[in-house]
């Protein structure tokens, strides 16, 4: 199985450097790039009877807009996104940065722009939530503005009684995300420990690229959080440890079918933000290669 996917990413390359010519990645117009990508990635329909919804991390685009985010989203057929603070909103309002404390204006604007581009914003984060009442109330609040169900974050250990409590009033998520060796969350252990005996609500957000920067093989990692996942950053890197990128899904050392064969026999129904965070400028025939791959692993997963 694993052999088929390659040939097939392969394949998809092949048809994006015929597409590119003797140029090469770099010199594409934005224009050619967003028209390739419609070509070649149709969202992820399989993966959708299997409860999975992917979608893109906005940070994949951190050298774009929020809106242009959006728009790159929608181009690969994908439904839903992950927002980070901070990102500018527009081109024309560069100004203006997403996230908790923008202007209510600012807000319709951009709820406006998701409805317009048929994209549901489900996920926010990396973002802070301190053990301070106030503060956190102001991000469930936006939360709640915003239709976002999960916020992800790296807490500190103190605010989980408040976080227990407020997940449960408001209905949304806390995924605990994991940065590489040494941040707080690094070793999912640490994710395990502090979700144990807390809301259902509570959990981890499963950076896989991460875990491997990291050391840590993500399919072990899984097993080990089985019943507290709710959300994915999803990455394929080209090796293990640091220095290590992303690369096109299936082609680097996760081995993602595994993966994925071990989330759907945990039944887990995640988003699945994608996170490249490789060849910044022009990563979209890339990110195309990843959302084709994941949606044929999920047809063969239907099969099985």
């Amino acid at each position: 199985m694993r052999q088929v996917h390659r040939r097939e990413v392969l394949e998809l390359g092949g048809l994006f450097l015929a597409a590119a010519g003797s140029c090469g990645w770099g010199w594409w117009k934005e224009a050619r790039v967003a028209e390739a990508a419609e070509k070649l990635a149709e969202g992820a329909p399989h993966a959708e009877k299997l409860g999975w919804r992917l979608g893109c991390q906005a940070y994949s685009f951190n050298r774009f807009t929020f809106f242009e985010a959006v728009d790159k989203t929608a181009s690969l057929g994908l439904k839903v996104i992950e927002m980070y603070p901070g990102q500018p909103m527009s081109p024309d309002r560069r100004q203006i940065r997403v996230g908790v404390g923008m202007p209510k204006e600012a807000e319709k604007a951009v709820l406006d722009k998701l409805r317009s581009a048929g994209i549901k914003l489900t996920n926010y984060g990396v973002c802070g939530l301190p053990n301070d009442e106030k503060v956190c109330r102001e991000t469930f609040e936006f939360a709640r503005r915003m239709g976002i169900e999960t916020l992800v974050s790296e807490p500190p250990f103190e605010a989980f009684d408040l976080l227990d409590k407020l997940v449960e009033e408001y209905k949304v998520n806390v995924a605990i995300h994991n940065h590489p060796k040494p941040s707080r969350y690094w070793d999912p252990q640490t994710v395990l420990k502090v979700c144990k005996d807390r809301s259902p609500r509570i959990g981890a957000c499963a950076d896989t690229g991460h875990w491997m920067r990291s050391e840590i093989k993500p399919l072990e990692a899984i097993r080990l959080l089985e019943g507290r996942i709710i959300s994915f950053h999803f990455k394929d890197l080209n090796k293990f440890g640091p220095g290590a990128h992303d690369v096109p899904w299936g082609t680097g050392q996760a081995d993602v079918p595994a993966i994925l064969k071990e989330v759907r026999r945990q039944k887990i129904q995640a988003v699945f933000s994608i996170e490249y965070e490789h060849n910044w400028e022009n990563s979209l025939p890339e990110i195309a290669l990843c959302v084709k791959f994941f949606d044929k692993v999920a047809a063969e997963l239907l099969l099985a």
